[in-house]
């Protein structure tokens, strides 16, 4: 039997209309590259042909009698590829407004949950007709960063006609057990919680006091609310508005190693330089600096061998108090060689520990009673957005024969953070994709044009000073001293 654990569970909890846990991908294909030429009903049988016997495509869920239990997965007999992978053409003169636009369209809906928790839309004449697009979506109770690049991996390849990579292990259905044995297992599983809940209270309050000791001597990551409030801190709608941009990857490794940093210590002070940029531009720019929540996988340190989600959260602040790119990258870098130290003393298995207490009624309840109530608007401000860096490949990709020209994350977006922007690599390219409330954020090109600007600002800085001394506190002091 084959149940969900509690933080794959927790993403069925929170979904809302307005709230919608999927997390989607805008894939640019060049289909020039595809043996034989491109059809739709080739790629759809090809899709078919790849996905058909793997679990995490053909399985969807099962609830437990009465909800006493996280559901479970079983093989959907009724598997139909039709029911999945779809076809749209773009209106003229199919490009990018058209794009997404049609996309932010598609990520607004919920994916049917009688089904496998996932779909793609074929997307025929982008750029006068030369490029095919994929948009697809997967719920994040099925995936998360890592295994949701797993799963990808089971269509695309490195050569156009050679086989799909298929990356992680295969999984295998579970068995679909009756009713009655259902509600036992439900049964059994809720009298362990106690006995759980005696194992897991000692480490957490060791991390705490682990914690309160770093606040103390000043090298613990940020406190989650202490954000201060924008206009897309707040209660979100069902609406949705996409971005992408590329920026250049090597650009981005020059400036690292000039400044001794790291790519996710660039990637993160590009996002705050935007974000600053834009919020500016509306006088909306807070003396604080942004909150960011940065999902970080643990799936190496875990102890737990079941589960697509293995992750947890450090918090880092975004510099968006700091004009200068330079030292909004020293206070970045900083901020987050402090948030590793803190997230490595504390448990990888925490968040996937305390998540088996998430009790499905109670959840679904509190979630919907909190956005009824606009509580989000009320509290302290938890974090200002979600910003992801998934490591892509250094290679030419191909799905199924046509090379990706581009390949776009879109997270999901929460009440109080109605932002959400996910960077990943690709062949010498960091794709950056931004998904947000519409309500929140109605113009989403006002920020992502900024990110190209913030690395050219970045490449300049650094040209402009000596690029082999790495930026610390103690060398920018003796600058000063000796001026």
């Amino acid at each position: 039997m084959n149940r969900l654990s509690g933080l794959d569970a927790s993403f069925l909890y929170l979904e809302t209309p307005a709230q919608l846990m999927h997390v989607c991908g805008l894939i640019v294909l060049d289909p020039a590259t595809i043996p034989g030429g491109y059809s739709f009903a080739a790629m759809q049988a090809a899709i078919d042909q790849q996905v058909c016997d793997v679990a995490a495509f053909t399985r969807k869920l099962r609830r437990v009698p009465m909800g006493l239990d996280h559901p479970i997965w079983v093989r959907d007999r009724q598997y139909d590829i039709e029911r999945h992978v779809h076809r749209l053409a773009l209106p003229s003169p199919g490009g990018y407004d058209e794009l997404v636009s049609l996309a932010s369209h598609l990520a607004a809906l919920p994916l049917d949950r009688s089904r496998p928790l996932w779909e793609m839309w074929v997307i025929e004449g982008y750029q006068g007709g030369d490029k095919v697009v994929i948009f697809s979506k997967m719920h994040h109770a099925t995936v998360d960063g890592v295994s949701g690049s797993n799963l990808i991996s089971h269509l695309c390849a490195l050569e156009p006609d050679a086989a799909p990579l298929a990356l992680g292990p295969q999984e295998t259905h579970g068995r679909d057990p009756g009713a009655r044995e259902l509600l036992g297992r439900a049964v059994l599983s809720n009298l362990a919680l106690p006995v759980h809940a005696a194992r897991i209270i000692a480490p957490t309050v060791a991390g705490l006091a682990r914690t309160v000791g770093r606040a103390r001597a000043g090298t613990a990551m940020a406190a989650p609310l202490t954000a201060p409030r924008t206009s897309f801190n707040g209660t979100i709608t069902g609406h949705r508005t996409i971005g992408v941009v590329d920026v250049d990857l090597e650009a981005v490794r020059r400036v690292k190693s000039a400044t001794g940093t790291t790519v996710n210590d660039v990637v993160l002070t590009l996002a705050g330089g935007a974000l600053r940029a834009y919020l500016e531009e509306r006088g909306e720019l807070p003396e604080s600096s942004l909150l960011a929540s940065v999902p970080v996988s643990v799936r190496e340190q875990s102890r737990h061998e079941h589960g697509a989600n293995k992750v947890s959260t450090l918090f880092a602040r975004l510099g968006t108090d700091v004009e200068d790119p330079l030292e909004r990258l020293e206070e970045v870098a900083d901020s987050n060689r402090h948030a590793k130290d803190h997230h490595q003393a504390i448990s990888a298995d925490a968040l996937q520990d305390w998540a088996e207490f998430a009790a499905p009624r109670t959840f679904g309840l509190a979630v919907r009673a909190y956005a009824g109530l606009r509580l989000a608007e009320r509290h302290p401000v938890v974090h200002n957005l979600v910003i992801s860096n998934v490591p892509g490949p250094p290679l030419p990709l191909y799905f199924m024969g046509a090379e990706i020209i581009g390949l776009y994350p879109l997270g999901p977006v929460f009440h109080g953070a109605g932002v959400n922007i996910t960077v990943m690599s690709n062949n010498g390219r960091l794709h950056v994709g931004v998904i947000a409330c519409r309500e929140s954020m109605p113009d989403v090109e006002a920020l992502v044009r900024h990110f190209p600007a913030e690395l050219d600002r970045l490449v300049d800085a650094v040209a402009a000073r000596d690029a082999t001394t790495p930026i610390t506190k103690n060398a920018k002091k003796k600058a000063r001293a000796k001026a």
